[in-house]
């Protein structure tokens, strides 16, 4: 098959491409070529920002393709763009969406489900804050999944929607669970906010991975969208408990009010878990109909334990760069409460 991955140099992008090389298709990436690239020579290349629909339309003109993934479309008018292009040209459009387009939607229950999907969405947060900052990337892949339905409608634009959640990576470039386990192998609190205690449900890249070439195997895309995620719903704590057992470490919890947290600037670095944006989304329509298997909890997170013990890390990522002052922090706590 001739695969355009748009994006592909990142997490679960650059497994994807090494992924499908390997089985023999031809793959092409798209991107702007400012990520650090190390992907095998066969691997073409298309530079171009995909923002810009001169740009986009200049790197794949005359170009058709079987499928396309693509794992960086976050607004409307730019998926507006990819369904006029290429509408003709394509065989599958797998576009890569996220479980925060259930997040931005009024009186639904977790675990979202994908008829959860219409319905009214909650009004913006105030402007300029972290909150908003969310609510406006829920409510943008909403408007790019609202533009292939409405091209798919329109011209039958053949685009399949997999929306993930937080995804567990070895590939992470924000250290998310990294994190964790550098808080838990130096033995301090990990402060965490008291509310809200949303239950985890997460994804591993490889699952995410598979959950693509699975998509991919099912043919041209019928305007349908799947919920991808693991199969466990788990607390953060028990999240933690699991994590410490694997390094031999007994995690120290420390539950603080979560606007104390906010005040001292340490969320969401010191427990990016806890975000009040994180999805917890039902995988069941993705088994039945893709036929989908999840990797358990606990055996992918010993493969990314041992990933970094064998792989150095950088030694202070950006959500640590604070550890000392958490810890200060956990100590003043203490003595107040003595």
């Amino acid at each position: 098959m001739r695969i355009l991955i748009i994006g592909g140099t990142r997490n679960i992008g650059f497994s994807l491409a090494q992924d499908l090389l390997a089985d023999g298709h031809h793959v092409t990436i798209f991107n702007r070529g400012k990520t650090p690239d190390t992907l095998p020579d066969a691997v073409e290349r298309l530079r171009g920002d995909r923002t810009d629909p001169a740009q986009v339309e200049a790197a794949l003109a005359g170009r058709s393709f079987d499928a396309v993934v693509d794992m960086v479309l976050y607004k409307g008018v730019e998926a507006e763009t990819m369904a006029r292009l290429l509408n003709g040209r394509v065989g599958h459009y797998i576009f890569v969406s996220t479980g925060q387009v259930y997040l931005v939607r009024e009186g639904i229950q977790r675990p979202f489900r994908e008829s959860d999907y219409e319905g009214r969405l909650m009004p913006a947060p105030k402007p300029n804050t972290y909150g908003y900052e969310e609510w406006l990337y829920g409510v943008e892949k909403r408007q790019a999944e609202d533009a292939l339905a409405a091209a798919w409608a329109k011209d039958k634009f053949p685009y399949t929607s997999l929306r993930l959640p937080m995804i567990n990576s070895e590939r992470d470039h924000f250290y998310r669970l990294y994190g964790y386990v550098l808080r838990l192998l130096d033995g301090g609190p990990i402060l965490v906010p008291e509310t809200p205690d949303y239950p985890l449900r997460h994804l591993y890249s490889g699952d995410g991975v598979r959950a693509i070439r699975r998509a991919l195997e099912s043919g041209p895309g019928q305007g349908r969208a799947y919920n991808i995620a693991q199969d466990e719903t788990v607390s953060l704590e028990k999240f933690l408990r699991i994590l410490g057992d694997l390094l031999n470490v007994e995690p120290q919890v420390v539950k603080v009010r979560r606007s104390l947290l906010e005040a001292n600037g340490f969320l969401p670095d010191c427990s990016p878990f806890s975000d009040r944006w994180m999805s917890e989304l039902d995988n069941t329509l993705s088994k039945t109909e893709l036929g989908m298997t999840y990797t358990p909890l606990r055996e992918y997170l010993g493969r990314l334990v041992r990933y970094y013990a064998e792989n150095p890390m950088p030694l202070r990522p950006h959500g640590y760069r604070r550890r000392q002052s958490e810890i200060q922090f956990s100590l003043s706590l203490a003595e107040e409460s003595s």
